[in-house]
């Protein structure tokens, strides 16, 4: 087997409603919209080294054991797959620990490149195989606008693509965010809706998918836990500042944050505005609305 490739694109949620905890598993419902993106990881699966045990992942810069390699043994554990052990090379460009998906991206990734090695084709076997691993994964299987709910892990219908490339500017923070605190402080401050209230912002997003330029009006790009990230970090709220100071048509945090994301109709003032804010550290990231294609 020769290296096989995916790119793993990053996300940004174009709106995220936060509902009551699920007594089954004390995770929040949620309503949102999954918005992939160019900015993406590159992933590779070729054959370990001559005696290496087992599957392995190489990441610089990233610690601890990752996804991607619970993908791969997931993979294997459900199908059967027995072929020779597997390197995962991941060159890491989507920010870790930034509320854009990298390490969902990547696993989702792995399982299409088990899949491909191993002759597999069962996307809806990757889907439920990603949901066990988490929440953002069986969006990123096939990755393209989409609206999800349950915990973000069910997704209820395909988004149009945008109707014209629009463009993302990315500010990130120096210090990350783990999702745990961030809902976490989203619980103290009582920010969840009650199940009518989302329910309602559901059906609202639904009827208004593919609205341009953006794929949502501005009344629903929107996102629940801004307030519990600008609490934990202040970054949030001044990344979230500089963005409209510069041009964003809106400004919003991705998923859990710290990110903050900038979003321009014209991808031209994207560039501009980056310029304008290019002494900031880390530095902006300019991206765009990945297709379905």
């Amino acid at each position: 087997m020769s290296g096989l490739v995916e790119q793993a694109p990053a996300k940004v949620n174009l709106c995220l409603f936060l509902g009551p905890v699920r007594p089954a598993d004390g995770r929040h419902q949620l309503v949102t919209v999954f918005q992939p993106l160019t900015l993406a990881d590159r992933v590779t699966l070729s054959p370990a080294p001559l005696g290496t045990a087992g599957d392995e992942v190489v990441c610089p810069g990233v610690q601890g054991e990752n996804l991607a390699l619970h993908a791969l043994r997931a993979f294997r554990a459900r199908t059967g797959w027995n072929g020779a052990p597997v390197r995962l090379a991941i060159d890491k460009r989507i920010p870790v620990a930034g509320g854009l998906a990298g390490g969902s991206a990547d696993a989702a990734a792995a399982l299409r490149l088990a899949a491909r090695a191993a002759g597999v084709r069962d996307d809806a076997l990757l889907r439920e195989l990603g949901r066990e691993l988490g929440a953002d994964v069986p969006a990123q299987i096939r990755p393209r606008p989409v609206l999800a709910t349950g915990a973000g892990d069910e997704l209820r219908r395909a988004a149009p693509d945008p109707a014209a490339p629009f463009g993302v500017v990315l500010l990130r923070a120096h210090r990350g965010l783990s999702t745990a605190e961030v809902f976490g402080e989203a619980d103290r401050r009582g920010l969840s809706r009650d199940g009518g209230d989302l329910e309602q912002r559901r059906a609202e997003v639904e009827r208004a998918l593919g609205t341009a330029p953006f794929g949502l009006p501005a009344e629903l790009l929107h996102n629940d836990l801004e307030p519990a990230a600008r609490a934990l970090s202040d970054e949030v709220g001044e990344g979230l500042a500089a963005l409209r100071a510069a041009g964003a048509d809106h400004a919003l945090l991705c998923g859990s944050g710290p990110t903050v994301a900038g979003l321009f109709a014209d991808p031209l003032r994207a560039g501009a505005a980056a310029a304008r804010l290019h002494d900031r550290a880390p530095a902006p990231i300019v991206t765009a609305p990945r297709s379905a294609g």
